[in-house]
């Protein structure tokens, strides 16, 4: 006993060990698409009151409230530091590769250690482990496969408190997320693989199953087309394309779990001709194959039955015959098939290592194939991690396997844009716009890019279309604004800052945009009152604090200027424009001092600032004539 109770242990410790260590360059990766989202921009994570609005509001862009509250406490923990919720997505995966290694066991299939260490290291499952927003995925693993794993314990020894135990799993389960909504029938193909058939007990006991998974089910249903998806259509496929390309689906996963390579974040959107017969054939073929198993069911048939059945009816929720918004992108992503891989690899590894018992010859040469996939598998895992690192690197990856994903180059575009890469953010631009010129979000991205480079009237042309195809990006009005406001049609760029604020009255560059735009007409009394406005929402604006320095200066209120200066060299110690305006209004106050201190700061911060030199000498002066006049 204790001998196995330590084989046991050591099975597990190796399990969680090579998780971790495949793992380890998706630890330094950062936020990546829909994390912003999902969690660091979400204001329901921010809130005091977050977790009563995940659990019974509409409010969350989806209902998952385990997962949601999980993010909650680690915000509160982590913050903005990425390394804290990628390690604990990484123990969710090698928590649930031992659960499966458990579930598979108990199950009596063949390689069932061998299965769990290849689905822990398999490159499919990089992108639900790697990706923080997949927490959807780790974390309803890990109740789905307690669920199945306990009542399979009820099915052996009868005790309820399994059953209440596996019921109660099932609920956090979906609670995490209702990908797991295909769960009660894995639970009666189980029955079916150990006992050879379904009784009117089982189908009694998977009730109370059915009805949880129904119930969220359609609360999920109702998130996804009222507020994910909303109004906007973006699937028109009727059934009978739908039913194609589900076929479709089926095999592209299988071809990915068996040959995981070219792994893309967005792959090409398929174009699904319904009138063709052609489109029919691979859902034909999984049809005929799962025929023939289950003709076969009593001998050779019985294990890629169960295998095969098990991985179709769990992806049936994302095979497109119900809209998802991740489709408007590509019908197939390799985080739908997180649950249902272990279908196929454990059809895989258990057909092998069940010749390999029966051929004792073969054992030695098993041996090294095993520990060579496992290696590979490993080192492909590995290299699959470092596109997680940052958004750029996600993008570049995906437009390099994918050169036709309009949303991959705006994206790119965008990372770009933030590092002001302006003349490559336009390239992608130009590339997204040709396949989608219909996206407002597109031209606004495009004409952000075409202003850093100094090309405003195309810029202002682009962001106008954009505009023409969603009025209501507040945030879009702003750029328009700026580049009408740099070619000096202030008149017009104040209409845009104006409907900015109208669209969104709280955002602090509208109001500091507008005030700038303000000033420039002399209009200083009502440009003084929206940098005020934006100082007042975003305290940590260092520029606002320094425009409304300026303001107060143009209209002569030197003493009033002398606060919101203050503020902004506190904000940014290293702004020397605001030390040397600082040491202005004081030293016009008669405030030499401490006017010689920020005149001396800012030539300091940029030794090339001659007038804040010339003016500390001129205040130095003054201070020396004082200091003797008040000698004499």
């Amino acid at each position: 006993m204790r001998t196995y109770l330590e084989r046991r242990d050591l099975r597990v410790a190796v399990l969680v060990l090579v998780t971790v260590v495949v793992y380890i360059p998706a630890m330094g990766g950062g936020f990546i698409w829909d994390d912003d989202l999902f969690l660091t921009e979400n204001p329901l994570i921010k809130a005091d009151d977050g977790l009563y609005r995940f659990w019974f509001t509409t409010q969350a862009p989806d209902y998952f409230p385990l997962v949601s509250s999980s993010l909650w406490l680690e915000w509160r923990l982590w913050g903005m530091n990425a390394m804290g919720y990628h390690v604990v997505n990484i123990l969710l995966h090698a928590m649930s590769s031992v659960l499966i290694w458990l579930v598979l066991r108990r199950l009596s299939i063949p390689g069932a250690w061998l299965a769990a260490l290849v689905f822990a290291i398999h490159p499919v499952n990089v992108e639900s482990v790697a990706w923080i927003t997949e927490r959807k995925n780790t974390q309803p693993m890990v109740f789905y496969l307690l669920t199945i794993l306990s009542y399979l314990k009820f099915q052996k020894d009868g005790r309820s408190r399994w059953y209440v135990l596996a019921l109660c799993a099932y609920l956090l389960a979906l609670l995490s997320k209702t990908s797991v909504v295909m769960l009660p029938f894995v639970l009666l193909g189980c029955a079916w693989w150990q006992q050879g058939r379904i009784t009117k007990r089982e189908l009694a006991r998977s009730i109370p199953f059915f009805i949880l998974s129904g119930v969220l089910g359609l609360v999920t249903v109702w998130f996804q087309y009222n507020v994910a998806i909303g109004e906007d259509t973006f699937r028109t496929a009727g059934f009978f394309s739908r039913l194609a390309g589900a076929g479709w689906a089926v095999w592209f996963y299988i071809y990915k779990a068996i040959l995981p390579l070219r792994l893309s974040f967005v792959y090409p959107q398929w174009q699904i001709d319904a009138a063709s017969i052609l489109s029919y054939l691979p859902a034909l073929l999984i049809a005929a194959c799962l025929g023939l198993f289950w003709r076969y069911r009593k001998g050779w048939g019985r294990g890629p039955l169960f295998g095969l059945g098990y991985f179709v009816v769990t992806l049936f929720p994302v095979l497109g015959f119900f809209d998802i918004n991740f489709m408007r992108y590509t019908l197939v992503t390799d985080h739908w098939q997180y649950t249902s891989i272990i279908g196929i690899i454990g059809l895989a590894t258990g057909v092998g290592v069940g010749i390999v018992e029966k051929q004792h010859h073969m054992k030695k040469v098993a041996t090294v194939a095993g520990v060579a996939l496992v290696g590979l598998l490993s080192v492909l895992s590995w290299g699959e991690c470092h596109k997680y690192k940052d958004v750029e690197a996600l993008w570049r990856d995906t437009v390099s396997k994918n050169p036709k994903a309009w949303v991959a180059h705006n994206n790119l575009a965008t990372a770009l844009l933030a590092r002001e890469k302006f003349e490559e953010a336009a390239v992608h631009c130009f590339h997204a716009l040709r396949m989608n010129p219909g996206h407002a979000k597109v031209h606004c991205a495009l004409g952000t890019a075409l202003a850093g480079v100094g090309r405003l009237e195309e810029a202002v042309t682009h962001f106008s279309d954009g505009l023409k195809l969603n009025p209501n990006l507040a945030e879009a009005h702003c750029d328009l604004g700026r580049a009408l406001c740099a070619l000096g049609r202030l008149d017009e760029a104040i209409e845009h800052f104006s409907e900015a604020l109208r669209l969104a009255p709280g955002l602090a560059e509208a109001h500091a945009d507008l005030g700038i735009a303000l000033a420039k007409q002399g209009r200083l009394d009502e440009a003084s009152e929206h940098f005020s406005r934006a100082a007042e929402i975003e305290p940590a604006f260092a520029g606002v604090h320094y425009n409304l320095g300026l303001a107060l200066v143009g209209q002569g209120r030197m003493k009033e200027a002398i606060s919101p200066f203050s503020r902004a060299v506190t904000v940014d110690p290293q702004f020397a424009e605001a030390h040397y305006n600082l040491g202005a209004v004081l030293a016009s106050v008669g405030r030499l001092d401490e006017a010689i201190g920020h005149f001396s700061r800012a030539a300091e911060i940029r030794p090339d600032f001659r007038e804040a030199k010339q003016s500390l000498k001129r205040a130095v002066e003054e201070l020396r004539k004082k200091g003797q006049a008040s000698n004499q």
